[in-house]
């Protein structure tokens, strides 16, 4: 983020590319939404750059990508190459001995390498570190070069306790390089220094699976930017909802798995803290998912590990984040029971919508959502499509959902958004109420382009305090592009006592690591203020198996930390006791890993050039009104255009509001008021 020019923040989500440029000499900004399009991910972002006028006097591009996850569940990925310890060939297949459905002896589940493509190799690596069976790299040639004849494109080199003592890796890593025909090559050292086969294993394959995928994606990306002038830099969103350079982004594209989610995290809490706001529910609801997390004292939750589907694990920080399949065009449909269902499948951009005209006769909420006239058939988002065909969606949803269930039309699409409704609140309800949360205290942040059009229901049903629509609701993840800090993460299994630890050798493993992450932020080439190192140890009782994450505070008089025996153990109470609500005095304690995390700040967002500008009133915010169905009953409601409305302006319910990103209801017994940075704070009507 070098230089005064333009920064650009790019989301492509599986209906539509968002994209927010912030012009940093002159305080102004543009944003352009344009479909996205399925396997060609690349197009839309490119067509995105097109709308906002090109990438002349833009320093850096941020890059928030949906390439990799939607690699891993739709099973697209090139045919990778394991090689592995002997003994080890299928532990990918026997996982932790789980099972797809809890009840029965049935079920399936394919790995992401087939067994003929998992080689056994003898080396041994002991737990302590000591090496057994120095590994034979004429036998890894050999194995890399069978693997090749039988289609592999990348490799992973996944060798038992390499966390401990990574030497037979790396040998084999430079042999299988010797022979290997592209950069493809994953080792598990370098993917996950830890503990834990299965995770491990886990993570280094996907890695390996997505490194072609994410290569040629960013190659391309980055060679089509040349032709067009691009001088600037491009950058990833990673997981954790920090941003990383397009190298490390090739190296390790298994931290991309939730980079597009990640970032409207980041955004939702940014925008919060401006309103006055620490205790959030992000809810981001795009064309096809919807997708919910936490934001407690201003820090977004992160996970040590997550699952994309079943068996694919990734253990790499990410910000947590749960997904349903509820998206605009997510499709309605009556199962064999008389139930309504709607999701998980989606029509995407292409064909889209029954209203879009396209092909779709199956009916989507958003489909539902014209039908009962709170989207203008008029003014669709995305640009391309010039009006929306509200026959056909009714024709849809009277064939599909109103026939079987014995409901006309405007019932029948009713009966749709409620059960989309339902299933909304039960994800915020997971998130918030089953993990101790008390909604009451906490405000929910509608996103993404279908977002603001259910805030009433996340109120209601969940029992939030109250909702905040951003500025711009349809970009908010890539305006979170633009926000993002930089981060890189370091962690490193290191099993070790807390009785008779040796604190000075504690200390030096997390000075090594915090270079190791300081290293990668400084080799992006991004402006920051300031590097912040945060330090963590993953640690239990002996005897446990699971782990609590405990904060290592830095001296900040003296601006470095300090490993004592004494504020380890006060630190691992205070973590035990606020995860269990008890201690238990006399069992030894176990440092199981170390955690480093260097975060990059970029330089604050300044919000108030979303302020609206002098000439906004309700006078020339004014739409006029139309019927809109609420509660069982047509209610002439308002229309406004959201943002011609000035600050302080008191919308009354029922209303829509509308601008080129997304749409926004306020729904009756609510009422919203536009505050100085152009959020709009709805809540329940005194």
């Amino acid at each position: 983020m070098s230089g005064r020019g333009a920064i650009v923040g790019v989301d492509v989500g599986g209906t539509f590319t968002d994209l927010f440029l912030l012009d940093q000499a002159t305080r102004t900004f543009r944003t352009a939404k344009v479909p996205s399009h399925r396997g060609d991910e690349a197009r839309g972002f490119l067509e995105g750059l097109h709308a906002l006028g090109g990438t002349e006097s833009t320093d850096s591009i941020v890059h928030g990508t949906t390439v990799g996850t939607n690699t891993l569940l739709e099973r697209r990925g090139p045919r990778i190459g394991i090689i592995t310890t002997h003994g080890f060939r299928d532990v990918l297949e026997m996982r932790r001995r789980d099972r797809r459905r809890t009840w029965g002896l049935w079920g399936e589940f394919v790995p992401i390498a087939e067994r003929d493509m998992r080689v056994e190799v003898a080396e041994r690596t002991l737990a302590d570190g000591g090496i057994r069976i120095a590994v034979d790299v004429v036998e890894i040639g050999s194995a890399a070069t069978a693997l090749l004849a039988r289609g592999a494109e990348a490799l992973a080199i996944i060798f038992i306790n390499s966390y401990a003592n990574a030497e037979n890796e790396r040998r084999a890593l430079a042999a299988a390089r010797s022979v290997w025909p592209n950069a493809y090559v994953s080792a598990s050292h370098e993917v996950l220094a830890e503990i834990r086969e299965f995770e491990r294993s886990s993570t280094t394959a996907l890695n390996a699976y997505l490194q072609p995928v994410i290569g040629s994606y960013v190659e391309k990306l980055e060679s089509t930017l040349a032709t067009q002038g691009f001088g600037g830099q491009l950058h990833i969103v990673q997981s954790n909802g920090g941003i990383m350079s397009t190298e490390t982004a090739r190296k390790f594209p298994v931290r991309t798995a939730l980079s597009g989610p990640a970032a409207g995290v980041v955004a939702g809490a940014a925008l919060a803290k401006a309103a006055g706001f620490d205790n959030l529910v992000t809810c981001d609801l795009g064309g096809t998912s919807f997708d919910v997390s936490v934001i407690a004292g201003g820090k977004a939750s992160v996970a040590a590990q997550t699952t994309i589907d079943f068996g694919l694990v990734v253990r790499t920080p990410m910000i947590e984040i749960t997904t349903i399949g509820a998206g605009g065009g997510s499709i309605a449909w009556v199962d064999r029971g008389g139930l309504l269902q709607v999701g998980p499948e989606s029509a995407g951009s292409v064909p889209g919508p029954a209203c879009y005209g396209q092909g779709n006769e199956r009916p989507t909420l958003t489909d539902a959502q014209v039908a009962l006239g709170r989207i203008n058939p008029t003014r669709p988002l995305g640009g391309e499509l010039k009006s929306l065909d509200i026959a056909a969606a009714r024709h849809a949803i009277a064939t599909h959902v109103g026939g079987p269930l014995g409901l006309d039309a405007t019932e029948a699409a009713a009966a749709i958004v409620s059960v989309a409704e339902a299933r909304m609140a039960g994800a915020l309800r997971l998130v918030s109420i089953e993990r101790g949360h008390d909604p009451g205290k906490f405000v929910v942040m509608a996103f993404g382009g279908g977002g603001a059009l259910h805030i009433g229901a996340f109120i209601r049903q969940v029992g939030l305090q109250c909702a905040l629509l951003p500025r711009f609701p349809g970009i908010t993840s890539a305006l979170g592009c633009v926000i993002a800090d930089l981060r890189h993460d370091v962690v490193q299994t290191v099993n070790l006592m807390l009785d008779g630890l040796d604190t000075a050798l504690l200390e030096q493993r997390l000075r090594i690591a915090a270079a190791d992450a300081n290293a990668l932020v400084a080799a992006a080439g991004i402006a920051i203020d300031r590097v912040d190192v945060i330090y963590e140890l993953d640690m239990h009782y002996l005897g446990q198996t699971h782990t609590v994450a405990v904060p290592l505070p830095v001296n900040e008089r003296r601006g470095r930390l300090d490993v004592t025996d004494d504020l380890i153990r006060a630190a691992f109470d205070a973590a035990y006791s606020a995860a269990f609500g008890r201690l238990l005095p006399g069992i030894a304690m176990r440092i199981v890993s170390l955690r480093v995390a260097a975060i990059g700040r970029r330089p604050g967002f300044d919000f108030s050039v979303f302020s609206p500008d002098a000439a906004a009133s309700l006078a020339n915010a004014a739409r006029g009104s139309r019927p809109v169905w609420f509660n069982g009953q047509w209610r002439e409601t308002r229309v406004w255009s959201r943002l011609d409305l000035p600050i302080g302006a008191v919308i009354e319910a029922p209303a829509i509001l509308e601008q080129p990103d997304a749409t926004s209801v306020i729904e009756p017994g609510l009422v919203g008021r536009v505050d100085p940075l152009g959020t709009i704070l709805v809540k329940p009507a005194a």
